[in-house]
């Protein structure tokens, strides 16, 4: 019986190590009609990201929507199109989402303005913060020499 186990046992191991080291991605195997027109529809896919995945560019992407996307680019660029009206055409049926880097407009300077207006927000309540402890140490090294006297004698006895 443990021999059965320990074979169990070493089976999942091994099923369990194969899956983890396994990286199998799939392979695009469209055919260019130029080495330009393939670097340019890789730059263009790389700048794109991935609807399903959200994290991930159309190149990194397993998933079969960024398969389509990526041919549909692909077939774009071979049949002449820009790179901006192959934006437009993913923008227009997918969302700004798709754009890595978003475009300055109206609606996302938030995205572009907000972390200087933080990084602003911080510099003044760090420059206030520090400005009330000097005061309040100035205010403490005014103590005249009795009060002096009767702090280091307070703090004596508590310290016995």
């Amino acid at each position: 019986m443990i021999h059965s186990l320990m074979k169990g046992f070493t089976a999942a191991v091994l099923l369990i190590s194969m899956a983890f080291f396994a990286n199998a991605t799939p392979v695009d195997t469209y055919q260019f009609k130029s080495v330009d027109n393939q670097k340019r529809a890789l730059e263009l896919a790389h700048s794109l990201r991935c609807p399903q995945c959200q994290n991930q560019n159309l190149i990194d992407s397993n998933s079969p929507v960024a398969q389509d996307l990526r041919l549909e680019v692909y077939q774009m660029v071979d049949e002449g199109k820009a790179d901006n009206e192959i934006v437009e055409f993913m923008t227009s049926r997918y969302g700004e989402f798709v754009l890595y880097k978003p475009r300055m407009e109206a609606k996302t300077y938030v995205l572009w303005l907000g972390p200087f207006a933080l990084l602003l927000f911080g510099g003044v309540i760090g420059f206030f913060f520090i400005r009330k402890q000097r005061i309040v140490e100035a205010n403490n090294q005014d103590l005249s020499n009795e009060d002096q006297q009767e702090l280091d004698r307070l703090l004596k006895r508590d310290a016995k």
